[in-house]
């Protein structure tokens, strides 16, 4: 997804908790640094996950393993530079395990995810808007 803000600022909204509460989750025990063990915590859903940063580069590239340390997956995000000043995220997630059933669901979870999370930033980012669509994606 496009964000019209330089990749600066686009990866500095996911290293930055403070900023990050804003559109993803609404806690985290620290910021994204190479070899930090996180906790984030979605209070409206009752919900935490651990996370492990195995890679960082400024501006460019966060890497972090989540989810059931048993099987967890890794998510790689990737903060290109594109005209006019904005950022080209990509976001990947590797290592699903289970049966077909079971990944292709986790894949359509995934996706819809973060596409929800890109938009919140892309509103926040570009027009100063909290969306509050993560909090909103699946109402009691």
């Amino acid at each position: 997804m496009i964000i019209r803000r330089p990749p600066a600022e686009v990866w500095e909204a996911f290293a930055d908790p403070s900023v990050t509460t804003r559109f993803w989750y609404s806690a985290s025990t620290g910021r994204m640094v190479p070899g930090a063990e996180l906790r984030w915590e979605w209070a409206v859903y009752g919900a935490c996950v651990q996370v492990r940063v195995e890679a960082v580069e400024e501006g460019r590239l966060i890497r972090f393993a989540w989810g059931n340390y048993e099987q967890p997956t890794v998510v790689e995000m990737v903060f290109a530079a594109h005209p006019a000043n904005a950022t080209f995220v990509t976001v990947t997630e590797t290592g699903f395990q289970g049966s077909g059933d079971d990944a292709v669901g986790w894949v359509n979870d995934t996706v819809g995810g973060f596409t929800t999370v890109l938009c919140a930033l892309k509103a926040l980012l570009e027009h100063g808007i909290e969306l509050g669509a993560v909090a909103d994606h699946h109402p009691a």
